[in-house]
């Protein structure tokens, strides 16, 4: 064998591990297959939705609407099924959307057969399917950390976003076929019987569910939590704000496909079909290849390139007459589309805690499927108002020009965090006095002994540190400097009550424990900081409190002397 026959095949297994790897992983592999089967259901339904709208409602704004009405309740309903799906069991959650979508989709296809369907009634069904999806998807996709180890997330994410571009290869050209032979009921039927596979395979997961040392947050707590870490999260803020332009932009190619096939081409379903699939050929070479790119391009290089090639194929698709021609500007289209969306997918999963990953991943997915949602309703009024041509030009040229957001916000690399809980098993120092679980507010005082000419370094410091507490759930924090003993700084916390106080320490991670030690370098003492923690006590309630302790010291003092009686 020839030196570059070697390179060549020792760069074929490098591929090959690389990519293929999660599949070794049994329960990984039975989804995965499950849901490529659900996957072509979806787009079979989605393809006879978008074409039964232009047959009762030909407009261009109520086409767009189909997309909108799918799209709309992942921006809605994300959060809600993010908050769940970190506090309640993901996989019960997944296999209650699994059902519900299967009851609307034989619903859906029982009225269109009885010929009742219209069109407001079709975006109520698309809209009802759209929210089974919005509460299935943080569930799922937060679970693949719990079907492979860590460092297989980034190829086992890249291998979900090939399933579901090898159904969107030949799926939406069979929808087309079949809307065109049997009608868009069928479609509609098939839809359902997709469901079937992944709910038995859902069902015999044995889920090995995180050991909890503490009551679960409620709802509201979960989502308040979720935001906040999102908000107080500079890595995840760049993420969100790209993912929200690219598929605001991104959305026109997709709300107006039905229309370039019909107006722009002249062609019917099953031309629509070959589009769509022409798209889902692209994005399966942008998920085979994406790998092999991550490794010798940053995060921010593979979105920025992903930003000019799908806004130059829009553009492309617009002013194009010839069927051949689209359809290449759409396998561009498509391998930057997943590109791009496997990059944010990836680089959120790696850049959020367990705790909050399921949160992190329907922010994600609210933003980035809510900027579809808006972006196909304005892009299809805009088409309405003045033409499709311009719509999709003008879409298409600011997607463009958008990868210069890189120079204000990059996509960070964030595979090197080590997110484990830095305290995963430990548990607080016990109180001296009796607390309960809603026992607080509980406050926190640290006190650094800080030279006089190491100060604005140490408040530097310690502004990422406040970032740290604030965005794990301490409130009020403050940062005190003594005045009569300048070289005493004490920083102040709370929180709300003792259970909260537990939760913020177990959501320190490695990573930031970084940020902690470089603040204690800052201290100049042999003896650590000095951490003192205080129940808030209401004044009312002291008397009989200082009673109270009183009287139980005076028992352990009668227990402990028995000269006292």
């Amino acid at each position: 064998m020839s030196a570059a026959q070697d390179a060549g095949g020792s760069r074929f297994e490098r591929w090959r591990t690389a990519t293929l790897a999660p599949f070794q992983v049994r329960i990984f592999a039975a989804i995965w297959i499950a849901t490529l089967v659900s996957t072509f259901g979806s787009l079979i339904q989605s393809v006879g939705a978008s074409w039964l709208m232009i047959s009762i409602a030909p407009s261009a704004d109520m086409v767009a609407l189909v997309q909108t009405s799918i799209t709309l309740p992942i921006m809605l309903l994300s959060l809600v099924a993010g908050a769940i799906s970190d506090i309640w069991d993901r996989r019960r959650l997944m296999l209650i959307a699994q059902g519900v979508m299967l009851a609307v989709s034989i619903a859906l296809a029982l009225v269109t057969w009885r010929g009742l369907i219209t069109p407001w009634m079709l975006l109520s069904f698309t809209f009802v399917l759209g929210c089974g999806a919005a509460m299935y998807g943080p569930a799922w996709q937060s679970s693949v950390g719990e079907q492979v180890p860590r460092e297989l997330v980034p190829s086992a994410v890249a291998l979900n976003s090939l399933g579901f571009n090898i159904a969107r290869t030949v799926g939406p050209a069979i929808g087309g076929a079949i809307v065109a032979a049997f009608g868009a009921e069928f479609a509609f039927a098939i839809n359902a019987l997709s469901y079937i596979g992944l709910i038995i395979v859902l069902g015999s997961w044995r889920r090995v569910a995180p050991k909890a040392t503490l009551p679960p947050e409620s709802l509201g707590v979960a989502m308040l939590a979720g935001l906040r870490y999102a908000r107080l999260s500079p890595t995840l803020v760049a993420i969100f704000t790209r993912a929200l332009v690219f598929g605001l932009l991104g959305s026109s190619l997709w709300a107006l496909m039905p229309l370039i096939a019909r107006d722009l081409i002249g062609g019917g379903a099953l031309t629509y079909g070959v589009l769509l699939g022409a798209f889902g050929g692209g994005a399966v070479l942008g998920a085979l290849t994406i790998a092999h790119l991550r490794q010798r391009m940053s995060n921010e290089t593979l979105v920025g390139a992903a930003c000019v090639v799908f806004g130059l194929a829009t553009i492309v698709s617009a002013v194009s007459p010839w069927h051949a021609t689209t359809m290449l500007a759409l396998v561009g289209a498509g391998a930057a589309w997943v590109v791009s969306l496997s990059t944010f997918n990836t680089s959120v999963q790696v850049s959020a805690p367990r705790w909050v990953v399921g949160r992190a991943v329907a922010i994600y997915q609210m933003l980035t499927f809510g900027g579809l949602a808006i972006g196909s309703w304005l892009w299809g009024e805009l088409a309405h108002g003045v033409s499709l041509r311009a719509s999709l030009v003008a879409s298409g040229a600011i997607m463009t020009l958008s990868f210069l957001l890189g120079r204000w916000l990059r996509v960070p690399q964030a595979e090197h965090l080590d997110l484990d809980s830095l305290r995963a098993g430990s548990s607080a120092l016990a109180p001296r006095i009796d607390v309960v679980a809603q026992s607080g507010p509980v406050v926190i005082n640290v006190e650094y002994r800080v030279a006089p000419e190491d100060s604005v370094a140490f408040a530097e410091a310690m502004l990422e540190l406040q970032r740290v507490r604030r965005r794990d759930g301490a409130r009020g924090w403050t940062l005190l400097h003594d005045m009569d003993h300048p070289e005493i700084w004490i920083e102040r916390f709370h929180s709300p009550t003792w259970v909260a106080h537990l939760r913020r320490r177990l959501r320190l991670t490695k990573a930031d424990h970084a940020i902690e030690d470089r603040v204690r370098r800052f201290h100049r003492s042999a003896a650590p900081p000095v951490i003192r923690r205080y129940l808030e006590r209401p004044a009312t309630a002291m008397t009989a409190l200082a009673k109270s302790d009183a009287e139980r010291i005076g028992e352990r003092t009668a227990r402990t002397d028995p000269s006292i009686s």
